[in-house]
């Protein structure tokens, strides 16, 4: 009976050896030292705020694996010889394997003036980072420096606030995540993250950490001068392939591990997926790199039918992306670039409520009016359709028309796609549209 090693038990590799043992009986192994195990890693914030429990982010009990024949490993695997199929753990153990899955993840980046060894300096990734936080939590934090100005850093602003800790929040950018967002929707967010007491600072980096006197941070330079009180310092400065420790194997590798279309490495009988990936003919419409909670599922599922015999490219579909500011959701569905491109190819239309927490943007090309991206803050919208509307090429005037099918909100919730429609009609006189009317619970409303 074959042996199917994975290396790590997050939503890559679990995803992998679920969808092994549904479709057959292969031996299969999960190794990972992070915890027993597979938990859902975008809830730590929720468990440090009070909200869940670390057994409300296991999907499974914790005996479906040995009811589904799936052995666990907790180890450190330290090194992997390929020519004899073979890894060695911390725990001095061999595991021979005929088929190798790396799904090793990402670790945060840590630049130079952040590179000290003082407690207090970390990052926010897996179970390890949440339980140290929460030991220096409890030692108590007067104040906290958030560096970086991704998804990771806000979470931690948030979740410093929640147990009434100041925190200062370090962008390197003029708004936050600009690089990214579009000037408004990155104007939008800037102003709810000052609303919720977070002390700003815009295009500031950190210079220097400053040691408490007994090996802990006890303060931070900044390169505008500033100095700022800190016992706790978050690391939010993006995150790279945990695959430092495979450089200088057989294995190629770049800024992550090179795959083709079939997540095969170029080791026979070696597959990776998950953070750890870089694609060598990226699919269309994504990025070689993207270390994202779904393609990691979706890299699971491929692999696992090439293995059960029905060889599957990876396609992940149309790019989309979600993640919470505070109170305000945010979903992107398609390409919407934090700026347009100077051909004049594409165009873009935006919406704002009055209120500063609800917006809207829907990208499309010149030539032919098909949508080609979509931004929501504040409103929810549906998956599904506007995957459809955009791999259907829908003009931006059907999609207008037709926008209350998209609407995800709960009932009674009120909705603007009226102002959105009005607003258009008003910068576009020329190519008015009009709401289609949605079947509703209790009637027609648009």
């Amino acid at each position: 009976m074959p042996h199917i090693v994975i290396i790590g038990n997050g939503i890559a590799g679990i995803t992998a050896a679920r969808e092994l043992r549904k479709g057959g009986d292969d031996q299969i192994s999960v190794v990972s030292s992070e915890t027993d195990h597979f938990f859902s890693r975008t809830a730590l914030m929720y468990i440090y705020m009070g909200h869940m429990t670390y057994t409300h982010t296991k999907p499974y009990e914790d005996g479906f694996w040995t009811k589904n024949r799936i052995d666990l490993l907790r180890a450190h695997v330290t090194s992997v010889d390929f020519e004899q199929k073979q890894l060695t753990t911390d725990t001095g153990q061999t595991l021979r394997y005929d088929v190798l899955l790396l799904a090793l993840g990402s670790q945060p980046n840590r630049p130079a003036a952040l590179g000290v060894a003082l407690r207090g300096v970390q990052g926010l990734y897996g179970m390890p980072d949440l339980e140290q936080l929460e030991a220096l939590t409890a030692e108590g934090i007067s104040r906290a420096v958030v560096v970086g100005g991704g998804l990771i850093g806000i979470e931690l602003c948030e979740m410093l606030l929640s147990r009434q800790i100041p925190v200062s929040f370090l962008v390197r950018e003029k708004s936050f995540w600009s690089s990214v967002l579009p000037a408004e929707e990155s104007a939008l967010v800037t102003r709810h993250i000052r609303d919720h007491h977070v002390d700003l600072h815009l295009e500031t980096e950190v210079a220097e950490l400053h040691d408490d006197g007994n090996g802990r941070v006890g303060a931070v330079s900044t390169t505008a001068g500033q100095r700022l009180d800190a016992q706790f310092v978050g690391v939010s400065v993006g995150v790279s392939a945990n695959i430092g420790w495979l450089r200088g194997t057989s294995l190629e590798t770049d800024r992550g591990i090179l795959v083709d279309d079939y997540l095969r490495t170029n080791v026979p009988d070696v597959y990776a997926l998950g953070d750890c990936v870089q694609h060598r003919t990226p699919p269309p419409g994504r990025k070689p790199v993207e270390q994202i909670w779904y393609t990691g599922r979706i890299m699971g599922e491929t692999v696992a039918k090439t293995l059960l015999g029905q060889p599957t490219p990876y396609r992940p579909g149309v790019f989309f992306n979600s993640a919470k500011f505070f109170d305000i959701e945010y979903q992107t569905y398609g390409d919407v670039p934090a700026r347009l491109p100077d051909d004049g190819t594409l165009a873009s239309f935006y919406w704002a409520h009055p209120d500063g927490k609800k917006a809207f943007r829907v990208n499309y090309r010149t030539d032919t009016g098909a949508v080609t991206g979509m931004n929501a803050l504040g409103i929810r919208q549906r998956q599904d359709v506007w995957t459809r509307w955009i791999e259907e090429k829908r003009p931006v005037s059907y999609v207008l028309e037709h926008l209350p099918q998209a609407n995800f909100d709960p009932e009674f919730f009120r909705q603007y796609e009226g102002d959105i429609i009005a607003a258009y009609n008003a910068q576009h006189p020329g190519t008015a549209v009009r709401v289609k009317a949605k079947k509703g619970l209790f009637g027609l409303f648009a």
